[in-house]
């Protein structure tokens, strides 16, 4: 195990060094430049016509499930632990300005997410049974002509959500359940195994008639806590968030449990996690986004916008100065223990505690019967359908080893196959970056027709 460990480090330092920093910096500057800064330009535009419309009646189109159905799934997918374990392991090991260099990756992540699911719209495939896959590994391949890339993306898919979402988010979810009632971690991932066996059996229409529940009660009820923090700490937000700030630049020296004092460790932890947390850049979520029943790439496409900003600048940011503000960073705890003990602190009556328990269960178990679905079209796309029914059984028993999993090795191991994931996607989205823009382009002229029509 400790060889396997030593392997892993090698290679998380060579995934998260400078160059794929870099990378995921140019690629969103690029795209948010090419595409005219679609996350400020059109963002009202963006939230009213995705979370503003999400429990609308679907209209006509091409899909499995509705527009709303699908982007409430994929936020399923991205708001997890990564937004509460993630971010307080961000904190632990990089200091406060972990938090900062999440809102940089988050905003030019939205030009990138944007990207990747208009992409996937653009290349899916109707499927035998008359229903559609895509992803990036179907731009890769079709966009780019690129069958070893697109290969190589799909196993990693595989190893990345595997350990991901069957491992790292049963592993919070059982640690957050024993540190709040005790309960045994096998006990909780075998409950857990069933629950998400349930749904996941039944396939993505009824995943998505439960995310479309469960999304917006989960990320609501965890931004009303947030809300109340800060109202109730109102005199001490400015200070927390200025303590973010400054040290993103002038990283804060070693306390307690804060493990990295110098910024190169600070700006990789707030990409690493940050990228975990919103999945911006991974090529993931356009597997979801794909099924979804629209007339036009872009019109799915603003919905890598909405998540983003709803994943990273709202839920991550309630977490970070939440414990920001608590102090409880410096105490050397990690993962949902730290977010749990700042909640507390920072809430009257020891109820912070339950609130992120009860998030992080949901959070988690939201990833849980979403997540998997990325795995069933990788292992489609290499193998073809026969390997769906074996992905999904695989994944009811990685949940159950989840529950019995360390997190910090797990927690690093997902860092390196999410950047070995993410190397391929972020290259095809490059290279295919004038095809995004013509789209953007089409699909806002005929937006603006539109308007133009019915006002005359």
């Amino acid at each position: 195990m400790e060889k396997i460990t030593q392997i892993n480090d090698f290679l998380n330092g060579l995934v998260w060094g400078p160059y794929m920093i870099g990378l995921i910096l140019f690629t969103g500057v690029l795209l948010t430049v090419r595409l005219g800064f679609p996350q400020v330009v059109n963002f009202k535009y963006i939230i009213k016509n995705t979370l503003g419309r999400m429990f609308k009646k679907p209209e006509a189109g091409e899909g499995d499930i509705s527009s709303g159905q699908a982007g409430l799934t994929a936020i399923a997918a991205v708001v997890g632990t990564g937004n509460i374990a993630g971010v307080a392991t961000a904190i632990a090991m990089g200091g406060p300005g972990a938090v900062f260099w999440m809102w940089v990756s988050a905003f030019f992540g939205m030009a990138t997410k944007f990207s990747e699911i208009a992409l996937g719209i653009k290349y899916r495939e109707r499927r035998k049974d008359g229903t559609y896959s895509g992803g990036a590994m179907y731009y890769l391949d079709k966009g780019l002509n690129s069958k070893f890339m697109a290969v190589f993306f799909s196993v990693m898919v595989i190893i990345t959500y595997f350990i991901i979402g069957a491992i790292v988010d049963t592993n919070s979810m059982v640690l957050s359940l024993e540190e709040q009632w005790g309960i045994e971690p096998l006990i909780s991932g075998i409950v857990l195994a069933v629950l998400a066996g349930i749904v996941i059996l039944g396939g993505i229409k009824r995943m998505g008639q439960v995310c479309e529940i469960l999304a917006p009660f989960m990320g609501g009820l965890y931004i009303l806590a947030g809300i109340a923090i800060l109202l109730l700490n109102i005199t001490e937000v400015p200070a927390a968030i200025l303590t973010i700030i400054k040290s993103a630049f002038n990283p804060v020296a070693a306390t307690g449990g804060f493990a990295g004092s110098a910024i190169a460790t600070t700006i990789r932890m707030g990409f690493a996690r940050g990228m975990f947390s919103n999945e911006a850049g991974m090529g993931s979520s356009p597997i979801i986004h794909s099924s979804a029943r629209v007339n036009h790439p872009v019109e799915q496409g603003i919905w890598g916008v909405a998540e983003v900003f709803v994943d990273t600048m709202l839920i991550c940011s309630i977490t970070g100065i939440a414990i920001v503000l608590s102090g409880e960073w410096m105490t050397g705890i990690s993962g949902p223990a730290l977010t749990m003990r700042a909640f507390d602190s920072t809430l009257p009556g020891n109820v912070g505690s339950y609130i992120v328990m009860g998030s992080a269960v949901l959070f988690g178990y939201s990833c849980l019967i979403s997540a998997n679905f990325y795995c069933e079209r990788a292992g489609e796309y290499l193998f073809g359908p026969k390997a769906i029914l074996p992905i999904r059984l695989l994944w009811i028993v990685f949940i159950v080893i989840g529950s019995i999993g360390g997190l910090e090795f797990v927690w690093a191991l997902a860092d390196t196959a999410n950047g070995l994931m993410a190397i391929p996607n972020l290259i095809g989205l490059i290279l295919l970056s004038s095809t995004v823009v013509s789209l953007k382009k089409d699909y806002f002229n005929s937006e603006e027709k539109n308007r133009i029509n019915k006002v005359g």
